[in-house]
């Protein structure tokens, strides 16, 4: 069953960021994720929510969305995301 990645982002240094941006995507491909949405326009049709960049992946399952997130590869890429963003995270399980 897919697993989809739900990520609201406010970027706090976009040099910073930079860093993370360039790197990430091999990341993501090497565990069979890809990317649905990475931040285009967004518009609320209800409630409070506020989103700042919104950015949706979909990996086959949530084991190996998980995986990616503990890799190796990714590890050292969340001390630079939480250092140059604000990030809220949600793991959906597709049907």
């Amino acid at each position: 069953m897919s697993a989809y990645l739900f990520v609201n982002i406010e970027i706090t240094d976009p040099v910073g960021f930079d860093e993370y941006r360039k790197a990430v995507s091999p990341t993501i491909a090497a565990h069979g994720g890809r990317y649905l949405t990475r931040g285009g326009p967004t518009e609320v049709l209800e409630g409070d929510w506020q989103p700042r960049r919104v950015v949706i992946l979909e990996f086959p399952d949530v084991g190996r969305l998980k995986a990616w997130y503990n890799s190796a590869e990714y590890r050292p890429l969340i001390d630079v995301r939480k250092r140059t963003s604000i990030t809220d995270m949600v793991i959906v399980e597709g049907v």
